[in-house]
């Protein structure tokens, strides 16, 4: 199987509008193929289409134009859903149960075996809701709590594939770390992850390949590296030092051709655009008491490309 997930010229459309209804296009022309056994993040602004794009492939609303599947099967195969997980954006599940009782009622609609008790309560441990998951009905739960339930219903099948819509919605920053880290495991243990989140830093630790939308239409896609290289200036540098004054340098460093300088905490970033420049650099910092603190290449941030 080549890709994951397949999609093709996907279009949906909403009316708008009460006595003179209008058509809106939330989702446009899309098509997006997501390779196997990695992680995919799916960025985009307030309303650029990423939730549309998930509940049409989870088949929770119905697509005006276009085809998609996922694991080799169209979206319309309901065969297709027992192989797949889904956790969504804002989870709603019945107040008096507690985590425990959900996550067993999920199993049998699954048709799990005997031992679904053992590996329910692995699934509530591995999202760190151990403690609270016997003794408290999830109307007393938090939003973060809310979101790491939503996490473990979303892996109680085996999916081969799981679909996470604003997985860090309403965790604090231990909490973000923690599902941070059990998603890099599911990739791992050979899953494939389609992850939408507007949180630029959690698509730079896990995602392998992204996608971007704007108004609904896809403005770029491709291997994270690839699309945060710089190839106007691929052989541009920074220099990071420290213990110097970035105003007393100035004026030297602004002599070397290309180059540019700007302060950060306790010393000065320089950027030079070829390698040769290196050493005039280091000679003018150390004239200055200056020390290396690290050579790197020049890289778009995941902000400057998602704006």
């Amino acid at each position: 199987m080549e890709y994951a997930v397949e999609i093709n010229g996907l279009s949906k459309d909403y009316e708008k509008g009460f006595l003179k209804k209008k058509r809106f296009r939330a989702l446009d022309m899309l098509t997006l193929n997501v390779r196997p056994n990695q992680i995919f993040g799916f960025l985009g602004g307030n309303g650029a289409g990423k939730t549309t794009t998930i509940k049409t492939l989870m088949r929770l609303q119905f697509p005006s134009a276009g085809t998609a599947s996922i694991l080799g099967r169209d979206i319309s195969d309901v065969a297709m859903h027992r192989r797949i997980g889904y956790c969504p954006e804002n989870p709603y599940f019945y107040d008096y149960l507690t985590a425990i009782e959900l996550m067993d009622y999920l199993s049998r609609l699954f048709g799990a075996d005997a031992d679904r008790r053992k590996r329910n309560e692995g699934l509530l441990h591995r999202v760190g809701l151990e403690e609270s998951a016997w003794n408290r009905q999830l109307r007393k739960y938090s939003k973060g709590m809310l979101q790491r339930v939503a996490l473990a219903q979303s892996l109680i099948n085996e999916p081969e594939i799981v679909f996470l819509d604003e997985p860090m919605s309403g965790l604090d920053p231990i909490g973000r770390r923690e599902i941070r880290e059990l998603i890099a495991d599911l990739r791992a243990n050979g899953m494939t992850v389609f992850m939408s989140t507007h949180i630029l830093s959690d698509i730079e630790a896990l995602c392998d390949e992204v996608a971007i939308l704007k108004h609904g239409k896809l403005a770029a896609t491709g291997k994270l590296g690839e699309l945060l290289t710089d190839q106007t200036a691929s052989n541009a540098l920074e220099i990071t030092v420290q213990n110097v004054d970035s105003e007393e340098i100035r004026d030297a460093i602004e002599l070397i051709g290309g180059a540019s300088i700007s302060r950060n905490p306790g010393g000065a970033t320089i950027a030079v655009v070829d390698e040769e420049d290196i050493e005039a650099v280091l000679k003018i910092t150390r004239a200055h008491g200056g020390k290396l603190a690290s050579i790197e290449p020049v890289r778009k941030s995941l902000e400057d490309l998602f704006i």
